[in-house]
């Protein structure tokens, strides 16, 4: 496995819980567990790819700035995270937010997939990327503790 098809995989499981999570409704049990799940995940899956894959990118000048302007993203989904921490769960911006969230998230992945990946696949040898797969399941693991 490739250190793109780990980041894919973990992507399409954030989809699945920011799709479930617009569709909770009010101050509910599964409002909080489905936010504690998705909250995790971007902090931990951040952390990890930050690591595995943006820290290498900036090593090279290529790649560099779509590193950083990640790395910025990665930020701005952290505040947003923040905002919904500080807001009540039955508060009608709460949804808002939380759709807010999902858009800005979605965007994120899309242009990791079409853009990112394939700039960084131009920089990284065959060996990085099997290696680099190694090292972000090792820092999600280590996360996920």
């Amino acid at each position: 496995m490739t250190l793109f098809e780990a980041l894919r995989d973990d992507h399409d499981t954030q989809r699945t819980l920011l799709d479930l999570l617009v569709k909770t409704e009010g101050n509910s049990e599964g409002r909080d567990e489905l936010f504690q799940k998705v909250k995790a995940e971007l902090q931990h899956h951040a952390a990890a790819e930050e690591r595995a894959l943006y820290i290498p990118m900036m090593e090279h000048d290529a790649t560099q700035e779509k590193a950083r302007h990640s790395v910025a993203e990665h930020h701005e989904i952290d505040e947003l995270i923040e905002a919904l921490e500080a807001t009540d769960y039955s508060s009608p911006g709460w949804v808002a937010s939380a759709q807010k969230l999902q858009h800005l998230v979605t965007h994120h992945l899309d242009e990791e997939e079409q853009e990112v990946f394939q700039a960084a696949g131009k920089v990284l040898s065959n060996d990085q990327k099997q290696d680099l797969a190694g090292v972000y399941r090792q820092e999600m693991d280590h996360q996920r503790k």
